[in-house]
């Protein structure tokens, strides 16, 4: 999970992305990076850290021209101190700089192609260089004499061919404009829009549709599964085609969940209707196991389950009550490197109001259980409070499942609803009772926003990737990559420059 951003404008983008990248900081908070373009030459600027840390004022400065990109990092490969922030650059041909959100299922083996048939060298583990190096190839091995959109679009072919997995990604080239694609099947989110000014219409795509509005852009469309978006700086025209393979739309369902900002429309979908029909679903649940609840009290874990907690609380007609004040100077703890800092962050992130607890029978609602670290520390800080009992509630299904397109799931072992019944996880978790959202009624709350869309990447809460490109040895190599252990190993020895 990142968050990317492109504008082509008539006046100088540099504030511009910048604002975008706050407005999707929540995408990632590893590093963050804005590459500009002015006549022939790219500025880039990126670093480990949050937006408002990454960029003074002298940054800003260098980095001029009317069209750019943006970056926030969350990282799914290498580590957190992995110095891999974007946007990524190659030279040749044109001179290319590239965002990536996703990943890539068959990276190592598009590496090895790059290397040995290629001749292009990599000198990071992250497969965004991937991408970026199979694009740049594609669109160099052309016999080209001006380059055109149809040059760009036969290169994004070529990646569509090579490149398997997902990927949401934002490219400009000096002297051309921008670039906006997407994978065949639309995993990760990607919308464009316009705006116009006296000078001239302006272009830009981000991640979610809230770093349009929040610019003063509307929102045009979606880029579709498979389809690039061409924007020529040179006569401000547009150009468009679906590339590739047809396949069946399948957005990440985990970002209506958790990712995305309840503000966005994504894929045509409203994040914040579908949290809301979440806790309808999820209010029903409760009240088929357990009609006489006997609950005092709903409180929601801040902040992504507090929409579906207002339903939870309707439908079993007792209160709701913000019971957990945030700490908004802490990052998402579900992002975070290292199971000891996750844990420490929980207690630093949220402070219980002990009066909303006190010998009440107590409902928290969060959006999800993943390692099981968050929620079993609130629990225990509700008891501290002086709950009676603490029950709690989860607007998704149990994770059980690693992610391996953008989202850092843990290796599965990792995750506390792994080969773990329900009763398992309420014991090890320290509630009194759980209960899950069904996945038929979570796909369900996406699909009534947008029901053209009929299938969901899923495989968090099913075990199905809808790439078929994954298979047990996959997943063996990926555990091995992603555990909390080798990845304090990773950061030890770029530490210690080892």
């Amino acid at each position: 999970m990142c968050g990317i951003v492109g504008i082509a404008g008539t006046e100088p983008v540099n504030t511009r992305i910048y604002d975008a990248l706050t407005v999707l900081q929540h995408r990632g908070q590893d590093a963050a990076g804005i590459a500009t373009t002015a006549g022939s030459r790219i500025f880039l600027r990126k670093g480990n850290g949050l937006v408002k840390d990454v960029f003074r004022t002298r940054h800003m400065r260098e980095l001029t021209g009317t069209v750019g990109i943006g970056h926030v990092r969350y990282p799914t490969a290498g580590t957190a101190s992995s110095h891999e922030a974007q946007p990524l650059y190659v030279n040749s041909p044109y001179g290319i700089a590239l965002g990536h959100n996703g990943n890539l299922t068959n990276a190592e083996e598009v590496q090895k192609e790059l290397f040995d048939l290629d001749r292009r060298h990599l000198n990071t583990r992250s497969d965004s260089e991937i991408l970026l190096n199979v694009f740049a190839h594609e669109l160099g091995k052309q016999a080209i004499d001006e380059l055109r959109s149809e040059h760009i679009f036969k290169a994004i072919e070529g990646v569509h061919r090579r490149c398997k997995g997902a990927y949401a990604a934002v490219a400009m080239i000096p002297g051309f404009g921008l670039i906006a694609f997407r994978d065949e099947y639309g995993i990760r989110p990607l919308c464009f829009g316009f705006r116009e000014t006296e000078s001239g219409r302006e272009f830009m795509a981000a991640s979610e549709s809230v770093a349009l509005q929040s610019a003063g852009f509307r929102f045009e469309a979606n880029v579709q599964p498979g389809e690039a978006v061409l924007f020529d700086s040179r006569n401000r025209s547009i150009h468009s085609k679906v590339l590739g393979q047809p396949r069946p739309h399948s957005p990440c369902l985990f970002e209506f969940v958790y990712l995305a900002r309840p503000d966005s429309i994504v894929d045509g979908i409203s994040v914040y209707k579908s949290r809301l029909r979440m806790g309808d679903s999820l209010a029903r649940n409760i009240l088929r196991h357990r009609p006489e609840h006997g609950i005092d009290v709903v409180i929601p874990v801040p902040d992504t389950s507090r929409t579906a907690a207002l339903q939870v609380a309707y439908h079993l007609g007792v209160k709701l009550r913000e019971g957990f004040i945030k700490n908004r100077y802490i990052g998402r703890t579900f992002i975070m490197p290292g199971q000891a800092v996750r844990k420490k962050s929980v207690r630093q992130k949220l402070n219980p109001i002990s009066l909303e607890f006190k010998d009440k029978h107590v409902l928290l609602v969060d959006d999800s259980i993943v390692r099981g670290t968050t929620c079993s520390e609130i629990i225990r800080m509700a008891r501290d409070a002086g709950a009676k009992t603490v029950s709690f509630a989860s607007a998704a299904p149990p994770v059980r499942y690693p992610n391996v397109y953008g989202i850092d799931m843990p290796a599965a072992p990792e995750l506390i609803a792994h080969s773990r019944t329900v009763e398992e996880i309420q014991d090890a978790i320290g509630a009194d009772w759980l209960i899950y959202q069904e996945l038929d009624d979570l796909i369900a709350s996406a699909r009534d926003g947008n029901p053209e869309i009929t299938e969901y990447e899923d495989s968090v809460f099913s075990g199905r990737y809808i790439t078929g490109d994954v298979d047990t040895h996959y997943l063996a190599a990926l555990q091995a990559s992603r555990n909390d252990e080798k990845k304090l190993e990773q950061d030890e020895d770029l530490t210690d420059g080892g």
